[in-house]
């Protein structure tokens, strides 16, 4: 994960369609190296792997400065207008072993849009595909992103009073993953000190976890 001047970290977006995994991802990158925009079927079909620059400025260890490297799988989304479950599931099981086999994946990050409710469905099939790819120990390696807080602001809701009043469904995902959530505004998530809070904020996740990274079986491939 890091050596004394660097660190890198593995992480996948999942979600459903529109939901912005893909925009999120690039939002993560500082870049744009994933297809993002509106459409009436989804957007993304195969997994992709998205890799920063060097990122100063962020993170420090001992007194000095560390660069980060931000690795990001994009996936198709789940379910997929063209694409069966059981595709996706076996589509993003490969990529995770082939990218992420060797060094380990940090954190998967559960993209959902926190200007629509959740319904229980919806969390459920959610947390179901999670714990497929990640297996037994997915709530330690898993945060949700809200993408969109910025239309919950337009509507004059803060992120206390959108927790205050969200669904029990979101509330009790949220409590799974230990309240391991960041609220993204699609309006500055291109902004560098956007970027930066974000990333630190999942740094935090991963200083949790004692920086554990989960391995997968090369075998499944």
């Amino acid at each position: 994960m890091t050596d004394t001047n660097e660190m890198i970290i593995n992480l996948v977006v999942l979600g459903k369609t529109q939901m912005g995994k893909s925009a999120a991802g690039n939002s993560l990158l500082g870049s744009s190296d994933f297809e993002s925009h509106r459409s009436p079927s989804s957007v993304t079909t195969c997994c992709s792997l998205g890799r920063s620059c060097r990122s100063l400025g962020i993170i420090r260890r001992n007194g000095c400065e560390v660069a980060l490297r931000v690795r990001v799988l994009d996936t198709p989304s789940y379910p997929h207008s063209g694409l069966s479950k059981e595709q996706v599931r076996d589509s993003v099981r490969a990529a995770l072993a082939h990218h992420f086999g060797k060094e380990g994946l940090h954190l998967a990050l559960l993209v959902l849009r926190a200007d629509l409710p959740l319904c229980p469905d919806e969390g459920d099939d959610a947390v179901q595909f999670i714990q497929e790819l990640l297996g037994p120990t997915w709530k330690d390696f898993t945060a949700v992103l809200l993408t969109h807080a910025d239309k919950a602001e337009e509507a004059g809701c803060s992120e206390e009073a959108y927790l205050h009043s969200a669904s029990s469904t979101l509330l009790s995902l949220l409590s799974s993953v230990q309240h391991k959530y960041i609220f993204l505004d699609n309006q500055k998530s291109i902004l560098k000190e956007e970027r930066t809070i974000v990333l630190r904020k999942l740094l935090n996740f991963i200083r949790q976890n004692n920086y554990q990274a989960l391995l997968f079986n090369h075998s499944k491939e």
